[in-house]
């Protein structure tokens, strides 16, 4: 059986350097190449160290959301309701899924399936380029 790498004297030094709240990472550094973060962290659990709670930040007040309320503007529409004219639907299809093209409207007309079932095909709005 070999000998254990935890000497009294490494011990000692993890306790200490525990108590000032140094990391398991910091700690294997300062006991040499043979001590890994998770042979610190296993002898941490093993001899029931613990570090003493950080101190927690001021909660909120009861009924403080976590999150801000967004304010959002009202944005006039640039044209009346009564001015914004609806494409009128076709009273037959004029693309099928086969034909229709980029750039084409695809709005569904008639039951799939059926015979009289088609896409619209008009040419459909660009968008800007942002």
């Amino acid at each position: 059986m070999s000998a254990s790498v935890w000497t009294v004297e490494r011990i000692r030094r993890l306790i200490a350097l525990w108590g000032e709240g140094r990391t398991a990472a910091a700690i294997a550094d300062r006991l040499g190449p043979e001590i890994s973060r998770c042979a610190v962290l296993g002898k941490v659990h093993r001899l029931g160290l613990v570090r003493a709670a950080p101190a927690r930040p001021p909660s909120r007040p009861r009924g403080a959301s976590a999150f801000p309320k967004r304010r959002f503007q009202q944005v006039a529409p640039s044209r009346p309701a009564s001015q914004v004219s609806s494409p009128a639907a076709p009273e037959r299809p004029e693309a099928t899924v086969l034909s229709v093209r980029r750039g084409q409207c695809r709005w569904p007309y008639g039951t799939p399936g059926s015979v009289d079932f088609g896409l619209c095909g008009h040419p459909g709005a660009t968008r800007a380029a942002s």
